[in-house]
């Protein structure tokens, strides 16, 4: 009976937000002040009832109730509780739940935060996301319910989760994820919003701002997340791999990238309107995208959830009309798009353009070589593939001149810049981050890599720029205490992001060009080498969990002599399906990573294994870390928070009176 509740609340949210959809939308055209008001207490019904339906699919996963079809695919009574609890999004329906009730989260935050806005535009906000919320809850009912029955013999015991998501990575990353897509979907709407009243100005591009800001921060942290999940559970030693479900959200990354930087110059100078508005459509299409390709069936993958194509086709409906429904709203707006104030050829927007058209270029290329392997086997039955090599080629270019122009940016002013004024300040920093990037790669390494030394000049050089231009906005100070308090957190934002991209571009050039990796055969009491380390193999001791049983074995890691730590990577079978799996064992450090994969026993009591020695690769989701950081410190600028009450109350009543008959008057 407890579950036919939470399909209750879940239709009782649809029925919500149908309303939600419809109401407020049409109060909003035909300044009807009741309609619009019902968007913010709807809001909350259609995020309490959505918080029912997932936290009873969650009592149904831990009470063990097999009778429920999605608990009985995705979990098993020996399964532990806190996998049992994130089996939820084991799956493709519990995870299709979980993105809805984040973006009834996410719309809820939006009725609570934007009191001071104009009532009109909170209404179409609030409508967008009512609409996007009843599609998906209807994909939901229609064909991919969690709470459907096992009816009439239930099974005693459930299928079990994938061994590979019976890890920590899988608790936070999904959430974390589904966080930063959804947050997009915001954008989205307060882009739709715009173009419905018509009024793509200033004001709402810096409403629109902070809402960016946090979604690209958190969407920052779940690809980092997934990265860092993938390298110690997959055991490959990697950390990206293009693959074609993790891509999406790059792609959605990429958008939002250059969203949050064309939204500044949107509400400084008032240019770049239909641009921005552009952006805001195209990074919503790209969650979409992730959206459609784990489920559509296109792929077979540890990440894809469905593999019934009528399910893709729904999400392909959806992505048709919201996507194309926008874009034809946005054609029918653009002649009221048009940028308030030119700008010469040097100047801050010029960077800023240049920095947007250099970022959807990259998304594009993601995109083509992420789809073009599955539309070619559509239409051919052939395999194709697409791996890092055209990636690597493409995207790398594209971002170093991107790292360029990042560093010129903060120096450019608005309108128009002096080139020599530009060479003054930047000739200097430039010679700096060459001889950096020629020597601290040699120092730290004892290696040459031309690689290496490209990506530390480039990373010299955003941190330089940046250390000048701060120290240039705080010397003309009475003391550098005041010039501090002077900045404003966007400034601090903007610069903790730039100076994460360079900690992250360290990371990935130092990783890569010189990761050492050995596979080997040994048995109890040998030993192997790898660059200056020795990996001794004490031998293997059996190991029983709480669904598993394997064996675990043990590594005496030294060097010069010097005993480092020791290392434990097991080998597991899983009990519920006999399904094998392995269990990294990693020695972390600010500067190296040891990391050890155990693979199958051989002949003569000997295992083999393969050895990795892995320097800064904590640097490449350190460097995401303060990218998001960066992003959060934008967001909670005061000037976002600014929003002139004054100015919009009387337009408040004003409308207020006229819906209902003139009978209220504005207050003064």
């Amino acid at each position: 009976m407890i579950p036919e509740i939470g399909q209750f609340s879940l239709i009782l949210a649809f029925s919500l937000s149908i309303i939600l959809g419809t109401l407020p939308l049409l109060g909003a055209h035909q300044n009807n002040y009741l309609w619009m008001s019902l968007a913010r207490p709807l809001s909350a019904g259609v995020f309490v009832f959505l918080g029912i339906s997932i936290a009873i699919l969650a009592y149904a996963f831990i009470t063990d109730d097999f009778s429920v079809q999605f608990v009985a695919q995705h979990s098993n009574s020996l399964l532990p509780d806190r996998y049992k609890l994130t089996a939820v999004w084991g799956g493709h329906e519990g995870s299709f739940l979980l993105w809805t009730f984040m973006l009834s989260g996410w719309m809820l935050a939006v009725a609570i935060f934007t009191k001071s806005m104009p009532l009109e535009f909170v209404a179409r906000v609030l409508g967008v996301l009512g609409f996007l919320i009843s599609a998906y809850i209807l994909f939901m009912l229609a064909t991919s319910n969690p709470f459907d029955r096992i009816v009439p013999l239930p099974p005693a015991d459930g299928a079990d989760l994938n061994s590979a998501l019976q890890d920590f990575g899988f608790i936070i990353h999904p959430p974390t994820l589904y966080m930063g897509y959804v947050g997009f979907s915001v954008v989205f709407a307060f882009a739709m919003a715009a173009l419905l009243s018509g009024k793509m100005d200033a004001a709402w591009a810096r409403w629109c701002r902070p809402w960016a800001n946090v979604s690209w921060g958190i969407l920052t942290l779940g690809i980092a997340l997934g990265s860092w999940w993938a390298y110690y559970e997959l055991g490959w030693g990697g950390w990206w791999a293009w693959d074609p479900v993790e891509n999406p959200p790059l792609i959605t990354w990429l958008f939002g990238t250059a969203l949050i930087h064309s939204l500044a110059a949107t509400e400084k100078r008032g240019v770049f309107k239909a641009w921005t508005i552009l952006l805001a459509i195209l990074a919503f299409a790209g969650s979409l995208l992730g959206t459609f390709i784990t489920r559509s069936g296109l792929l077979t993958s540890v990440h894809a959830f469905a593999s019934d194509p009528s399910r893709g086709f729904f999400i392909l409906a959806i992505l048709g009309v919201a996507v194309g429904g926008s874009l034809l709203l946005f054609a029918f707006r653009a002649p009221l798009m048009k940028s308030e104030f030119g700008f010469d050829l040097i100047s801050r927007e010029i960077l800023l353009l240049a920095n947007n058209v250099i970022l959807v270029v990259a998304a594009a290329s993601v995109f083509l070589g992420t789809l073009f392997p599955m539309v070619y086997q559509a239409l051919t039955d052939d395999l194709i593939s697409i791996g890092p090599p055209y990636f690597n080629a493409i995207f790398i270019p594209l971002m170093a001149l991107l790292v360029v122009l990042l560093a010129i940016g903060p120096y450019c002013r608005w309108k128009r810049t002096s080139l020599s004024f530009l060479l003054q300040q930047l000739s200097k920093v430039a010679l700096a981050s060459v001889a950096i990037g020629i020597v601290l790669p040699l120092i730290i390494t004892l290696q040459i890599s031309i690689a290496a030394t490209i990506a530390v000049t480039l990373a010299a050089w955003i941190v330089l720029s940046m250390l000048q231009d701060f120290l240039g906005k705080t010397s003309n100070k009475a003391s550098r205490v005041q010039g501090l308090k002077a900045l404003s957190l966007s400034y601090y934002g903007m610069q903790t992001a730039h100076f994460g991209m360079a900690v992250m571009l360290i990371g990935v050039a130092l990783t890569s060009s010189y990761s050492s990796e050995k596979s080997v055969l040994l048995s109890a009491g040998q030993s192997v080498e790898l660059g200056d380390y020795v990996f001794q193999f004490e031998g293997t001791a059996p190991v029983n969990g709480p669904n598993y049983v394997g064996d675990e074995a043990s590594f005496l890691v030294s060097k010069s002599g010097k005993q480092l730590s020791t290392l434990k990577p097991q080998r597991r079978i899983y009990l519920a399906t006999g399904t094998p799996s392995t269990e990294m064992a990693i020695d972390a450090g600010f500067l190296r990573d040891l990391f050890i994969t155990l693979g199958e026993q051989k002949e003569g009591n000997s295992w083999s294994m393969t050895i990795y020695v892995k320097p800064f690769v904590r640097w490449v989701w350190l460097g995401a870390i303060f990218m998001a950081l960066g992003s959060f410190l934008a967001a909670a600028d005061k000037r976002y928070r600014r929003l002139r009450r004054r100015q919009t109350e009387p337009a408040r009543a004003k409308v207020k009176s006229e819906s209902l008959g003139g009978e209220l008057q504005p207050s003064s």
